[in-house]
């Protein structure tokens, strides 16, 4: 990515920007749930993409940091209690979080997974509030920035995006099915 250390500092944070963003309409989701299952589903299938994304380029800072690339050892390793705490909690709950959430979905399951998938959004609420409240003052200056490489940048935040609403739309018939099963157990579908 054209940039190396700054540009990629910088598709981080324009990522995280629409993550935010996403996160907070999943988020709102939450306060009835039950009624809204097809948005929710649709959020998170959406999320994906992004998230994933998220993952790579702070995954490839790590990399090239500790594979010793001269300009990521000069701008230094994360604060010792982002890297050795926050974040091997933001990553963890995160795969967890996303990876039961698909496969509750998928399987229709209102048992464990469903169990897992509620325990691990309470860890990854906590782990990524504080990542959040960490990095979020800094968010503006480096997502608005013009460094060279910006319009790739760009690109590539809304090429996730793009491929996040692709897989959400083509999953809204397993959650518009599970929404059925769930309202229909309590006789909303009758109306």
């Amino acid at each position: 990515m054209r940039g190396g250390v700054d540009g990629n500092e910088r598709l981080t944070a324009s990522n995280a920007l629409v993550l935010l963003v996403l996160l907070a309409l999943e988020g709102a989701t939450l306060v009835s749930v039950r009624h809204l299952l097809v948005p929710h589903v649709f959020l998170g299938f959406l999320l994906i993409p992004p998230v994933a994304l998220k993952l790579a380029s702070t995954g490839w800072r790590l990399l090239a940091y500790y594979r010793g690339s001269d300009s990521y050892v000069r701008r230094g390793p994360p604060h010792p209690f982002l890297r050795f705490v926050v974040a091997p909690a933001v990553v963890a709950s995160t795969v967890l979080l996303f990876a039961s959430g698909v496969a509750v979905v998928a399987t229709g399951s209102h048992g464990l997974l469903l169990g897992v998938h509620k325990a691990s959004f309470i860890l990854w609420f906590g782990a990524m509030s504080v990542h959040v409240l960490w990095h979020v003052w800094k968010l503006p200056r480096l997502a608005l920035d013009r460094l060279p490489g910006r319009g790739l940048r760009l690109a590539t935040v809304g090429a996730a995006l793009g491929v996040g609403v692709v897989l959400a739309v083509a999953t809204v018939p397993l959650a518009d099915h599970w929404q059925d099963r769930a309202t229909g157990a309590v006789g909303i579908d009758a109306f």
